[in-house]
């Protein structure tokens, strides 16, 4: 059941963004639902939902694409943003289900089926398609039909198609809890090639093929609450089970990575300690006098505050990067509070877009703040590279996408309704807060606060040795984080790309702190070995280093995709890589984000620390 909502409208004074605000908000959010109350022989309404190849997960079509059972009149359910981005697209069946009264062989409809539909079915089932159907927002999977190879001398290949079904519906008091269908003791239709069928409950003739299809409901009493029904869910899986806790995997990863750190900041300390006593024992030099006869990472304090080149995209990448830590922190936060579970659909897609949207002001606050402090004159144009920064690929990526499974027909694609509301999401609440962010940031920058004052010229850099060069640190600054959330990657990899449902979001939460933590403290380390080579172009190096974790990311996608699925066709790849770019991508702008901001802490702090005039 949906809860019907009705609001005032919003003040004329609030303007077109508040209004935006406001729709995106009841548009997107999920569906409020409570328990659903049944009265003995009240209609238990079953929706069909889609169909698909087993392995490919993203690959969905309508229900009624298969020749199968369909009334006159189509009716859809109304679906959230959520459930729509999900691929969800639910109809009424014809299936008559009463609560609690069970049905014995009822039949469902009689089907005459050409040569072209039973090859088209034959194909389905040849392919491992299975359907989903939806009964009080429980899921429901089955599979289509049956395949069978034996023998090699002669081989033997059967094709059936399950023309009867078997409902198992739990119950407790006046709420469903679970639901289920079977085909156990049902024989299969048997599909000949070339259009030929055979077996129980089909029949020929010259017209075509005769199928009858038919159904029984049997009910069960539950004693599990409503409240804990998502439970009864989670245990049952009519796809295998993968995720089992890998607790000895992750812990090794856990103190791999404090072994890490500890190391890295010890050495650090230890080596900046030594640094300190060194240079101030010439207490009573000048700040002009220090170039004399020194070297390292003191005698270029006229230059590492230089401002850097392409001012405008390193802000942007600071912003859209603080944007994106913030809305990954917010769906750890939400999930952590039990706002997304198994009977939500879609639920974490329409939180994801509506965090997206209302948090495009922390990227442009972060960004015009900064690139008014590094003298950037062209805010203007700041604004407008920050807010397309990640979505310009995203719609790209998009279309790409949306192409190909409107090309093959897939639920997938998005229909118009649904794209012009995103779009209008984007340009009346993402864009406008984008806006405001940045005019709130630009006056409120203040000084940049460099302890060093820059020289007007530039200081010539050393030739510097080839481990001190940019793409290893990238090799190394990348690695260590990716091997910091290898394990839990998997876990997530099969959750967004397979059947999986996640649950460990206490750990993903731990994960994701030691994540930022290995990329501060990598990119510190590698800051100072370059300031220690009188290398002062520390500003893109620190973005760099550690956000080239993402181009990890996908080599591990391509590992995935190749060696840990079974995934394959042009319409699941396409979704599957394209996706993959823009993960790795958002991989890369947060920790990138999070390096510099350590960087730049750390450079402070050591230059502080020097006693100079």
């Amino acid at each position: 059941m949906t809860v019907r909502l009705a609001f005032p409208a919003p003040p004329v004074a609030g303007g077109v963004m508040t209004f935006g605000v406001f729709a995106l908000c009841v548009c997107l959010l999920p569906h409020l639902a409570w328990a659903g109350s049944y009265k003995q022989g009240d209609p238990v309404v079953l929706y069909v939902n889609k169909v698909g190849p087993y392995h490919n997960p993203q690959e969905t079509y309508h229900y009624y694409t298969l020749p199968v059972c369909r009334p006159k009149e189509v009716h859809h359910k109304s679906l959230s943003l959520g459930e729509v981005l999900d691929g969800d697209r639910m109809a009424e069946s014809m299936y008559q289900i009463r609560f609690r009264e069970n049905v014995e062989k009822q039949t469902l409809c009689q089907l005459t089926l050409s040569e072209k539909e039973v090859d088209q079915l034959r194909e389905a089932i040849e392919e491992l398609y299975y359907f989903e159907f939806v009964l009080d927002d429980i899921p429901i999977w089955g599979f289509v039909g049956y395949m069978e190879e034996s023998g090699f001398l002669p081989h033997s290949h059967k094709v059936g198609l399950w023309t009867h079904l078997d409902f198992n519906i739990e119950y407790n008091g006046e709420s469903v809890i679970f639901a289920n269908v079977s085909v156990k003791d049902v024989k299969p239709v048997q599909l000949e090639e070339g259009g030929g069928i055979g077996g129980q409950g089909a029949g020929g003739g010259s017209g075509g093929l005769t199928v009858t299809h038919t159904y029984s409901v049997r009910w069960f009493e539950s004693h599990l609450p409503y409240a804990r029904r998502a439970e009864r869910l989670r245990d049952y899986s009519f796809f295998p089970k993968t995720l089992e806790i890998h607790w000895l995997s992750i812990i090794n990863s856990l103190v791999l990575v404090v072994l890490l750190l500890g190391f890295v900041i010890i050495i650090l300390m230890r080596v900046l300690k030594n640094d300190f006593a060194r240079y101030n024992v010439e207490e009573d030099g000048g700040c002009d006098d220090l170039d004399q006869g020194d070297n390292g990472w003191k005698i270029i304090h006229t230059d590492v505050f230089r401002f850097p080149p392409y001012k405008s995209l390193l802000c942007a990448i600071l912003g859209v990067g603080a944007q994106f830590l913030t809305l990954a922190t917010g769906i750890i936060v939400m999930a952590l509070l039990g706002m997304f579970n198994v009977h939500r659909h879609g639920a974490i897609n329409s939180a994801a877009i509506v965090l997206y949207a209302l948090t495009s002001c922390v990227s442009g606050y972060t960004s015009c703040r900064f690139y008014t402090q590094i003298h950037g004159k062209r805010w203007v144009w700041n604004i407008i590279l920050t807010s397309t920064l990640f979505s310009a690929p995203l719609f790209l990526t998009w279309s790409v996408v949306n192409s190909v499974h409107w090309w093959s027909g897939s639920t997938q694609a998005l229909p118009a309704t649904t794209v012009l509301l995103l779009l209008g999401a984007w340009v009346l609440v993402g864009f406008p807060l984008t806006v405001i962010g940045g005019i709130v940031g630009k006056n409120r920058a203040g000084s940049f606060q460099a302890p060093c004052r820059t020289r007007n010229i530039p200081r010539q850099i050393p030739e510097q040795p080839w481990y001190k060069h940019t793409a290893v640190h990238m090799a190394i600054g990348g690695f260590l984080p990716f091997s910091a959330i290898s394990v839990e990657l998997y876990y997530i990899f099969a959750t967004v790309w397979g059947r999986e449902h996640y649950t460990l979001y206490g750990i993903l939460l731990c994960v994701f702190a030691i994540l930022l933590s290995v990329g501060a403290c990598i990119s510190v380390a590698l800051t100072y070995f370059l300031l220690s080579g009188e290398d002062y172009r520390w500003w893109w190096r620190s973005i760099l280093s550690t956000g080239s974790t993402g181009i990890f990311i996908f080599v591990y996608s391509v590992f995935y995709y190749r060696n840990r699925s079974s995934m394959s066709g042009p319409v699941q790849s396409t979704e599957f890589f394209g996706y993959s770019l823009l993960t790795a991508l958002v991989f890369s702008l947060m920790l990138g984000t999070v390096s510099f901001w350590a960087s730049l802490a750390f450079i402070r702090y050591i230059y502080r620390s020097l006693k100079m005039d």
